[in-house]
C-alpha cells in the first residue's frame, strides 16, 4: 500500500527522512481493527519526529500521521483517537506511563490503511466530512482539553493564544467563539491576524505586543519565542497551559514572576477519549468546521510538510490516500 514513512531522523533537514512509497499492509493484533483511511491530516508532531524527538527505540521505518478518519472492517464511518494505552491500564488515558501514539511506536494514519485498537474508534457524525473529521484527533482535541478541562474557560474569561495560524490556535478561536469565551491571538502577519478575526477572535496582536489587559489564561504551543510574553500577559493567579514548542524549547522560566504572581503552569498532551467525545458533540452542536488550508493526495505529503515548516499555513493540511 502507499504510505508516508519515516526512514531516519535528521535534526537539520527533517524531510530527508521522509519516504512516500510502498509499505507493508497492516496486520492487526487481537482487539485491533483495520481502518481504510479516507482522510488524514498533518501535524507538527510529525515534523518533530522527523527531527529526532520521538520516543527512544521507536521502530524504523514507520508510518507517520496521528489524525485520521475512515471506514472500519464492518463498514462503519469512524474517527480515530490516536492515543494508545497499555491494555492493563485503568486510569485516565493520558496518564498511562506506557501510553503511546499512532506514528510513535505504531504505524500512523498517512497510509491507505491503518491498524488501531478497536476501542480507539469513535463514530464519525454524518454531519462531518471525512476531511473535517480527520483534523480533530491531535490539534482540536488538544485545544479542547487546554481550554475547558485545564484552563476552565467560561463565558466570563479571556484567553490569549500564541500564534494565530496553527491548528490548536484556530481550534481555540472557533471553540471559544461557540462557548462565548473572549479569545485574543497573536501572529507575525497581518493576514493571519485578519483571518483569526474572521474566525471569531475578539482581538489580534503582533507577537509581544502590550495587551489591553492581562488575561485569565494563555494557550501556549509556540515555546521559546513567545514564552516571555506569555508570562507577562497572564494575570496574577492565572494559568498558562502548554502543549507544544514549535519555535524551540527551554526558554527562561522567570521563577520570580511565577511565585510572586501565583501563576499555574500546566502541561498536556492531546486528551482523553471522553474529551474527544465531548469535542465531537460540541462541533456538531455548534456547526463548527475546522479550517482546511489544502487537501492534497498522499503522494504530495512532502509538499504539505514543507508548507508546514515554512509557516505558510492557516488551518490544516489534509491528505487523501
Amino acid at each position: 500500500m502507499l504510505a508516508a514513512t519515516m526512514t531516519r531522523v535528521d535534526a537539520q533537514d527533517p524531510l530527508a527522512g521522509l519516504h512516500v512509497g510502498e509499505h507493508p499492509e497492516p496486520v492487526p493484533d487481537r482487539g485491533w481493527s483495520i481502518v481504510e483511511v479516507k482522510a488524514a491530516s498533518l501535524n507538527h508532531h510529525d515534523i518533530w519526529s522527523l527531527r529526532g524527538h520521538g520516543p527512544r527505540g521507536a521502530p524504523l521505518p514507520r508510518v507517520l500521521g496521528s489524525d485520521g478518519a475512515g471506514i472500519d472492517e464492518s463498514g462503519n464511518e469512524v474517527v480515530i483517537h490516536a492515543l494508545i494505552n497499555d491494555p492493563a491500564w485503568t486510569g485516565e488515558d493520558i496518564l498511562d506511563p506506557k501510553v503511546s501514539m499512532l506514528s510513535d511506536a505504531y504505524d500512523g494514519t498517512l497510509a491507505e490503511r491503518v491498524a488501531v485498537p478497536t476501542r480507539n474508534l469513535l463514530p464519525k457524525p454524518a454531519e462531518l466530512s471525512f476531511e473535517h473529521a480527520a483534523c480533530l484527533s491531535t490539534a482540536w482535541l488538544t485545544a479542547y482539553r487546554m481550554m475547558f478541562v485545564l484552563a476552565g474557560a467560561t463565558s466570563d474569561t479571556t484567553l490569549l493564544v500564541q500564534g494565530a495560524g496553527g491548528g490548536v490556535a484556530t481550534a481555540v478561536t472557533m471553540l471559544g467563539r461557540a462557548a462565548g469565551v473572549r479569545v485574543w491571538v497573536t501572529s507575525r502577519t497581518e493576514e493571519k491576524r485578519a483571518r483569526a478575526i474572521e474566525l471569531g477572535a475578539d482581538g489580534a496582536f503582533e507577537p509581544g505586543a502590550r495587551l489591553p489587559e492581562r488575561v485569565d489564561s494563555v494557550i501556549e504551543t509556540v515555546g521559546a519565542s513567545t514564552w516571555a510574553h506569555s508570562m507577562k500577559a497572564v494575570r496574577p493567579g492565572g494559568t498558562i497551559v502548554v502543549a507544544g514548542m514549535t519555535s524551540g524549547s527551554n526558554p527562561p522560566l522567570d521563577i520570580e514572576r511565577l511565585y510572586l504572581a501565583n501563576l499555574r503552569i500546566l502541561g498536556t498532551t492531546m486528551g482523553t477519549r471522553h474529551d474527544f467525545e465531548q469535542l465531537v458533540r460540541m462541533i456538531v452542536k455548534h456547526d463548527i468546521r475546522p479550517p482546511v488550508h489544502e487537501v492534497i493526495p498522499l503522494a504530495d505529503t512532502r509538499r504539505g510538510f514543507q508548507a508546514m515548516i515554512d509557516g505558510e499555513l492557516f488551518g490544516k493540511v489534509v491528505v487523501r490516500p
